[in-house]
This record gives C-alpha cells, sequence and structure tokens, in this order.
C-alpha cells in the first residue's frame, strides 16, 4: 500500500507525527489531519470528518478519551468508522491503550469493538506509558522541577517509545498480515519510577526525585492546581496500573512486528538529555 492515501488523525501528536514521517519515508501519501492543520479534523465537528476521509485507503484513529470531561469514544469511534467504510477506507489502524479495566469511570479500550465490527480491515494498538511522557508529556514539569509526584508506589512499567508504536503503526497500516490482530506494544524491560527518575537524574547531572503519593492526595493536589476533578481522577486511576503492576510485564511485540528490539528507556534518556529536553 505504499502507493495509497493514508490518514493520520491526531497528526500532530507523539504518535501522529512521527508516524506521518516514518509514511512519508516509505513512499506513502500521507494526509496528516488535526484540528488546525491543512487538512482539518475534529472530532466534535462532524462536518471535518468526511472531508478528511476522502480519497483514503487506510486510517489511523487516535480518539480523545485523554481530555477532561465526558467524551463517548464508543459512539464516535464507531460513527467514523462506518463513515470511513463508506468513503471506501479499507483499513482501519486503531491506538488504544493497554488498559482493560476503567480508569477515571472511562474504558480505555472503549473503541475497539467498533473498528471490530466496522467491516474494514483493522488493527488495534495497545501501547504502555510512552517514554516521551518524561519529555514532552504529563510528566516534563516533573522532572524539570526535580520532583515525580506520583501514586505509583513501587510499581514498574516497561515504558514504550512513541517511535516504536509509530513504526509498528506504519507497517500496520501499509503491509498485509496484520488485520485482526491486537497488538501490546512495551519497552524491552519495566522499571520503576524511582528507577526512571535516577536514569534521567544521571544523564542530566541534576537530581529528579521520585516521592510516591497516596492516590486520594493525588487527585487534591491536582485540583489545588485547577485541573478539572474528573480529570484528576483519571490520571491518578491511570498512574495506579502502575502502582498495581497491570502492565508490568514486558512484551515481544515490537520486535515480532519490527524484526528488531524495542528502544531502550536508557536510549531514550540519553537522546532526550543531549537534545536538551530538561535544560532550564
Amino acid at each position: 500500500m505504499t502507493d495509497k492515501t493514508v490518514l493520520v488523525l491526531g497528526g500532530t501528536g507523539k504518535t501522529g507525527r512521527r508516524l506521518v514521517d516514518q509514511l512519508q519515508e516509505r513512499g506513502a501519501n500521507v494526509r496528516a489531519a488535526s484540528r488546525s492543520g491543512r487538512t482539518r479534523f475534529d472530532w466534535d465537528d462532524r462536518n471535518t470528518w468526511e472531508p478528511a476521509l476522502q480519497g483514503v485507503d487506510a486510517a489511523y484513529l487516535v480518539d480523545m478519551q485523554d481530555k477532561p470531561g465526558t467524551w463517548d469514544a464508543e459512539k464516535h469511534i464507531r460513527e467514523l468508522a462506518a463513515l470511513a467504510v463508506e468513503s471506501k477506507v479499507r483499513r482501519l489502524v486503531l491506538l488504544q491503550a493497554r488498559v482493560t479495566e476503567p480508569v477515571g469511570g472511562k474504558s480505555l479500550i472503549a473503541g475497539e469493538q467498533a473498528v471490530k465490527d466496522s467491516g474494514a480491515e483493522w488493527t488495534v494498538l495497545r501501547p504502555n506509558w510512552f517514554n516521551q511522557n518524561f519529555d514532552e508529556g504529563v510528566l516534563l514539569d516533573g522532572v524539570k522541577d526535580g520532583e515525580l509526584r506520583l501514586p505509583a508506589g513501587d510499581g514498574r512499567e516497561p515504558f514504550v517509545d512513541a517511535a516504536d508504536v509509530a513504526a509498528v503503526a506504519a507497517v500496520a497500516l501499509l503491509e498485509d498480515g496484520h488485520a485482526g490482530e491486537t497488538y501490546e506494544l512495551s519497552g524491552p524491560r519495566a522499571l520503576t519510577l524511582d528507577e526512571a527518575a535516577g536514569e534521567i537524574t544521571a544523564a542530566i547531572g541534576r537530581d529528579v526525585r521520585y516521592v510516591s503519593v497516596p492516590h486520594g492526595e493525588y487527585v487534591e493536589e491536582l485540583v489545588q492546581y485547577e485541573v478539572p476533578a474528573d480529570y484528576a481522577l483519571f490520571v491518578a486511576d491511570l498512574v495506579a496500573q502502575i502502582r498495581d503492576n497491570k502492565n508490568a510485564v514486558p512484551t515481544d511485540t515490537v520486535r515480532r512486528v519490527l524484526g528488531r528490539e524495542p528502544r531502550d528507556f536508557s536510549d531514550f534518556v540519553a537522546d532526550a538529555a543531549a537534545r536538551g529536553a530538561w535544560n532550564l
């Protein structure tokens, strides 16, 4: 499918922008969509859906489960997937999460059945927490402040690199043999937050401490920073997945799909430090 047109929702996001680059390198015609991009796509504006899908052969779907407030992932993805099939999109790759129980009252795999029922070829990606949460996401400010306060206890997480997730997505979008697969994606080893902070400390020469805080206290702290209460609970419940070692066992999926080992957290840290990601 390298001569085909691929729509990438969230084309400026952690996985989306990396996927755009990888698809272009492989010769695909890429349509990067976002709320403010040349190809407009807004989950809350159905007028943007059909134009984004016209002439598309395959699509990468990213939902909005991680925004504050309520959002019906199953309904929205079902409606978009149906429209995609009507528009002759034959392959869908859906980004979800390696979390199978509700967090903050939300199911992070709510859209999976909708894609499976769509009639298109489908592949579901369920990644662990991204490495990039430390240098461009929710954990960046904590690293820069020198203190990661999280309700993660001594739990372990095999952080996965967003570029590896994008690489698997590119394969699933462009190559045959991945239809009907649910891929759980992790890095090669599981770390505690204390170990992760230690590796960052060693790389930047500035102390970064992990402080384990109780679940309820963490929610209260976020609310004090004017984070909506529902979203604060969502984040706390998501971090609690690490605390409870829900997804602590690394998978071999990246190696099986890409024929190479996933990027190690140490390599990510070395690169991020060299780029000045955590410079003050």
